[in-house]
C-alpha cells in the first residue's frame, strides 16, 4: 500500500535544465512536486559547453536576461578547421541576442532558487537508488535516506540513467553512442578577453573547433568566452578513446597548443577542470520515453542535436512538455502509459524530435566516413586557402590545376565516390 506521509503529486529526479524546467512548470500550475538532486547543490555536478539559448530559456524563465547570472551575450560564432599547424576560421557576427554563455554552477543554482520560489520542494545531496513499482506502475523512489511516493516520477538523471535502465525503458549505451567531454575554465582578465576576441564588455564568442588533435577522430572542440574566463574543451566518442589509447586530457592539451588556439588563452590561470558524458546516438537511439507512472526527459532521453550543438534547449523544452503532460494526467487522475504518451506526441509535434529526425542518419554516416570528413577534407580546405593566399611567382592557373588534381590523386576514385554517396544519403534524409 502507498505510504501517504511521503506522498506528493510528482517527483523529478535530477536538477539540471530538464529537471528544473519540469519541476517549476508543474509547481506554477499549483501541483505538488519534489525535485531530488544528488549533488551538494543544483549545478554542482552539471557540466556542459557553456551556452544557453534565449528563446527556449525564456519559455521557462521569461526575465532571465535581467535576473539570471549570465556571462556574455553571443555576438560572434566562429568555425575553426585546424590542421596539424595551419587553420581556417570562418566567423559569423550576430545582430541579436540568441544565446548567452553561463557558468552552470551559478546558473543552475539561480534556477533552483527560482523553482523554490515557485513552490518546488528541492531535496539536495540525496541519491535515488531505485524506483518503486507496484502492479506494473512506478509509484515512487528509494533514496539512501527514505522513500518518496508520487503519482508520477520524471527521470532527468542524465545520460547514464540507471533508473531508466532499471525499469526497462532503455538499454545499456554503446560506446559509439556516447562521448566524453572534458573542459577547462581558464581565468583571464576581462580586457584581455575583449582584445583577443575583438569584442566589447558583455559581448561573447562561441568557437566550434574541428580537426587539430582530433583529425580523423569522431570528436569536436569548443571555446566560449565568459566575463573573466574562457572555457575550452572537446568531446570524443568513447569507442574512439578506447581505440586511440589517448586520454581525453591529452587531446585537450594538444588542442590548447595549436598555433591558432594557444595565443587566445596564453597567460591564463586554470580555474576548473571537469568531464561529462554526452549522448551522441541521435534520433535512432532515443529510448522508450514513457511507461505507467514514469517519463524520461533531457539527456536521460538521449535528446541532443549534436550537429547544432544543442542540448540545454532540448532538455528545457522536453522538461516543460513532460510537465504539461503530468499536469493533464493529474487533472484526469490517470497515470497510465496511454495517458503519459501525450508527452511523446508533444515531443513529435515540437522542434525537438523533428530536428533530431532530420539528422537521423548523421552519426552512422560520420562513423563510416570519419577519416574522409574529419581528416582528409579538413586538410584539403586548409590546403586550398594556403594555395589561394600564397604568392610564389607561379601562375595562379597552374596552382589551381595542381590543387584540383591532388583531390583525385590523394584519394582514390572509389573512396571519392563513397564520400559523395554518403553526402547524398545525408542530404536525402535531411531534405525529405
Amino acid at each position: 500500500m502507498l505510504k501517504q506521509e511521503n506522498k506528493t503529486d510528482v517527483i523529478v529526479v535530477g536538477a539540471g535544465p530538464a529537471g528544473i524546467s519540469c519541476a517549476i512548470t508543474i509547481a506554477r500550475s499549483g501541483k505538488e512536486v519534489v525535485l531530488i538532486e544528488r549533488g551538494l547543490f543544483a549545478g554542482s555536478k552539471n557540466v556542459f559547453g557553456g551556452a544557453i539559448y534565449t528563446q527556449p530559456t525564456k519559455e521557462i524563465f521569461p526575465n532571465f536576461e535581467q535576473e539570471a547570472p549570465v556571462e556574455r551575450c553571443t555576438v560572434k560564432h566562429n568555425f575553426a578547421i585546424l590542421g596539424e599547424v595551419d587553420s581556417t576560421t570562418i566567423s559569423y557576427r550576430k545582430n541579436d541576442n540568441t544565446s548567452y554563455s553561463v557558468i552552470r554552477g551559478k546558473f543552475d543554482r539561480w534556477a533552483a532558487e527560482e523553482a523554490r520560489k515557485a513552490g518546488v520542494y528541492l531535496v539536495e545531496e540525496t541519491v535515488v537508488r531505485e524506483l518503486i513499482k507496484q502492479k506494473n506502475k512506478v509509484i515512487g523512489v528509494k533514496t539512501e535516506l527514505e522513500d518518496f511516493y508520487a503519482d508520477i516520477v520524471i527521470l532527468a538523471d542524465g545520460v547514464n540513467s540507471l533508473l531508466a535502465k532499471q525499469v526497462g525503458l532503455r538499454k545499456a549505451i554503446e560506446t559509439k553512442d556516447v562521448a566524453l567531454s572534458v573542459k577547462e575554465v581558464i581565468k583571464l582578465d576581462k580586457d584581455v578577453i575583449n582584445q583577443r576576441f575583438n569584442v566589447k564588455d558583455n559581448e561573447g564568442v562561441i568557437t566550434e573547433i574541428f580537426g587539430g588533435s582530433m583529425l580523423g577522430v569522431l570528436g569536436l572542440g569548443f571555446m566560449y568566452t565568459n566575463k573573466e574566463s574562457v572555457t575550452i574543451g572537446l568531446g570524443i566518442t568513447l569507442n574512439e578513446l578506447v581505440d586511440s589509447k589517448i586520454s581525453p586530457y591529452e587531446y585537450l592539451e594538444n588542442l590548447k597548443q595549436q598555433p591558432s588556439i594557444a595565443p587566445l588563452i596564453e597567460g591564463g590561470e586554470l580555474k576548473e577542470y571537469s568531464a561529462h558524458l554526452i549522448p551522441e546516438g541521435g534520433y535512432r537511439k532515443i529510448p522508450k520515453l514513457v511507461d505507467n507512472g514514469v517519463m524520461i526527459v533531457g539527456d536521460a532521453a538521449m535528446l541532443v542535436n549534436n550537429l547544432h550543438w544543442e542540448g540545454t534547449n532540448l532538455a528545457m523544452i522536453s522538461g516543460k512538455l513532460a510537465a504539461e503532460t503530468a499536469i493533464d494526467a493529474l487533472d484526469n487522475n490517470d497515470f497510465s502509459k496511454k495517458m503519459l504518451s501525450l508527452y511523446e506526441r508533444k515531443l513529435k509535434e515540437s522542434f525537438v524530435l523533428k530536428d533530431m529526425k532530420t539528422y537521423r542518419d548523421l552519426m552512422s554516416v560520420m562513423h563510416s566516413r570519419k577519416m574522409a570528413f574529419l581528416s582528409y577534407y579538413f586538410k584539403k580546405i586548409n590546403a586550398f586557402f594556403e594555395m589561394f593566399t600564397s604568392v610564389d611567382s607561379v601562375p595562379k592557373k597552374e596552382n589551381f590545376r595542381k590543387f584540383i588534381k591532388s583531390i583525385f590523386t590523394d584519394r582514390s576514385i572509389v573512396e571519392l565516390f563513397k564520400d559523395c554517396f554518403a553526402i547524398l544519403r545525408l542530404l536525402w534524409s535531411i531534405l525529405l
